[in-house]
């Protein structure tokens, strides 16, 4: 039996991993990872109080020890900075992708490490395995609603050889029904949705907090002015709403398709294949993690450009600058930024 430390975060999926831990035997602590409290008025719901108050009971209904690990210092550098600094640049972040490597399998993971655990178990929706060589795979959740193993593609070889995923090969109703098996309190808890571990706030709210807005001209592509916008960092490339440029067409619609930074403008153009600047089969990968194999020659993979995308086979081709050209038939997804590369055989990357 191996001595675990479970992020606990107050919701159903890592109540549920606990309990199936408690159960095989393992000796389980539950941690909460104390990395946001929104103390700096930003407008939104930040409800870690309640969480905490739920991951307490939690723990106290398996009669195993519950720790509130303060980690708000490395979630401000580690986090914060890097969605301030990607929107200041002109790109869309990906925080869920970046805390999981960063601050559930980063800092907390060291944290369990020094403690003496040896593994960390969260409440992901994906699957672990240990492969002949000895290194660890990532597979998809066996839930294709639930599956969450885009937001694990940047995990290392280290820190998947420690983590473990109770929830992974079960369906989202059978957690449900675990919760109420082992008669959670939390068992008919909501999912909570937003940013990892913002909470409800939205993202325009928060970096209003942060960076100053600055407004200038919405234009077309043939360079028409059809209105005005807060900020370039407000706008993500793709967005269909939001932009505040309304259609004069019957069943058409404006999608943001460019930035230019130099004259601060935001660029729009209709929501059709032929737009250009919006779909692509060709784009610049610039973070690459594989946790079993080398990306070094030219091969064939598969790309997920975006949360519940479909994945699609790719050719990439490492550059002499480090950073990876890929090319797809079917990669015709909004903006160039595509967030996660799944290197795949199979269901592992």
């Amino acid at each position: 039996m191996s001595k675990i430390l479970v992020g606990l975060s107050g919701g159903v999926d890592s109540a549920v991993a606990a309990a199936l831990l408690v159960e095989q035997g393992h000796d389980v602590v539950a941690g909460y990872m104390k990395n946001w409290i929104n103390d700096e008025g930003i407008p939104g719901d930040c409800p870690w109080e309640q969480d905490i108050e739920d991951g307490h009971a939690v723990s106290k209904s398996l009669g195993i020890e519950f720790r509130v690990i303060d980690l708000i210092d490395s979630y401000r550098d580690r986090i914060v900075e890097y969605l301030i600094e990607g929107y200041r640049n002109g790109i869309t972040p990906n925080p869920d992708v970046w805390c999981n490597r960063e601050m559930k399998f980063g800092v907390f993971l060291d944290y369990a490490l020094a403690q003496g655990f040896e593994h960390v178990a969260t409440g992901h929706y994906a699957r672990r395995r240990t492969l002949a060589d000895g290194s660890a795979a990532i597979l998809r959740g066996a839930d294709p609603n639930k599956d969450q193993s885009y937001f694990l593609s940047l995990m290392t070889q280290r820190q998947a050889a420690h983590a473990l995923f109770p929830t992974g090969e079960m369906l989202k109703p059978e957690v449900r029904e675990v919760a109420k098996r082992f008669n959670l309190p939390v068992s008919e808890k909501k999912d909570s949705q937003g940013i990892c571990f913002l909470g409800q706030v939205k993202m325009s709210d928060f970096l209003r907090h942060y960076v100053a807005d600055t407004p200038g001209e919405i234009v077309d592509l043939s360079g028409k002015v059809l209105g005005e916008h807060r900020g370039l960092h407000l706008y993500t490339l793709g967005q269909r709403r939001g932009h505040g440029v309304a259609s004069p067409r019957d069943g058409m619609a404006y999608v943001v398709v460019g930035k230019n930074a130099e004259r601060n403008q935001l660029v729009v153009g209709w929501d059709t294949p032929e737009s250009l600047g919006l779909y692509t089969q060709q784009c610049t990968v610039g973070t690459l993690t594989a946790l079993n194999e080398s990306f070094d020659t030219r091969r064939m993979i598969e790309a997920q450009p975006r949360y519940r995308a479909k994945a699609e086979p790719a050719l990439i081709e490492p550059q002499a600058d480090g950073k990876f050209a890929s090319s797809s038939n079917a990669l015709n997804a909004p903006s160039l930024q595509v967030k996660s590369v799944l290197s795949t055989t199979g269901d592992d990357y």
